[in-house]
């Protein structure tokens, strides 16, 4: 049974926009003159940040007319790329109030509020009506779902015919032992990881055809290593990053996800579908 208020529990923050706040006049910016840019360093919460959300994203070819649901839209920090990026208009869902509310008010930060609208609820029973979406996309959201035949089914149910859906999830790759806390679980009882192939058949089974699967293993390990070494050279953390989001536990959980990474455990890894 999906324990919701668990999952949602270990996202929250408490004061979260206003650790925002604090992180960005650190730095200088101004809340009138902010830019995703700006804030791509905390709502990027996903293996390689803005580079992986460019690589993914770019895959899926969004077009200015579409409507683009973000599943498990966090902070919505993808949401806000895709929608100045390609004009076009994008929902997002997330289980935790706390992001959803922050994540609102910096679309209307960055003047985005009229293209990117963000709700609480479950990807597993999505608020919104059948053949809504002309695309769909999610970043590291399953490893938080047991039931992956019904999440698909959710996402086929709210896609038009023909349209693409991406995944950019941690997966598993070995069995083994997996060190904790990680950044999507304190402990294994909330991480719901599954294999490619477990993935690729519970997608056939709701009505998706698989179009494509990329393995990056090498660029996250590559990313973190360059991590290390920029808050090396320069004495800690910025400001503003993901610590804002994880706060105390951020070094533990890093550090566990690498060494799981490193061990083949995991891998986080692109995958590809259009609903037939």
């Amino acid at each position: 049974m999906q324990d919701d208020k668990k999952v949602s529990d270990h996202y929250a923050h408490g004061d979260l926009l206003n650790a925002i706040q604090s992180a960005l006049s650190k730095q200088g910016k101004s809340i009138d003159k902010l830019t995703i840019e700006d804030l791509g360093p905390v709502d990027e919460f996903h293996i390689g940040g803005r580079q992986a959300t460019t690589s993914f994203l770019g895959q899926l070819n969004f077009l200015k007319q579409d409507h683009i649901l973000d599943i498990g839209c966090g902070l919505g920090g993808s949401a806000r790329y895709v929608a100045d990026q390609s004009g076009a208009r994008v929902s997002g869902i997330d289980l935790t109030q706390e992001y959803v509310d922050t994540g609102n008010t910096l679309c209307g930060w960055v003047k985005l509020d009229q293209q990117v609208s963000l709700y609480q609820g479950s990807a597993l029973g999505m608020p919104f009506d059948n053949g809504t979406f002309d695309a769909a996309y999610m970043m590291h959201v399953a490893m938080n779902i047991e039931n992956k035949a019904q999440l698909f089914e959710e996402v086929s149910r709210v896609l038009k015919p023909g349209a693409a859906f991406g995944i950019y999830d941690v997966m598993r790759d070995q069995q083994g032992e997996l060190s904790y806390p990680v950044p999507w679980a304190t402990e294994k009882s909330t991480s719901k990881l599954a294999t490619p192939d477990e993935y690729r058949e519970a997608l056939t089974s709701a009505g998706f055809e698989v179009t494509g699967e990329n393995n990056r293993r090498d660029f996250a390990l590559e990313f973190f290593a360059r991590l290390r070494e920029r808050a090396e050279a320069s004495g800690g953390p910025p400001a503003l990053g993901l610590h804002t989001l994880m706060q105390e536990s951020t070094g533990t959980k890093i550090q566990n996800l690498v060494h799981n990474i490193a061990q083949g455990f995991i891998s986080p890894t692109e995958m590809f579908a259009r609903k037939t």
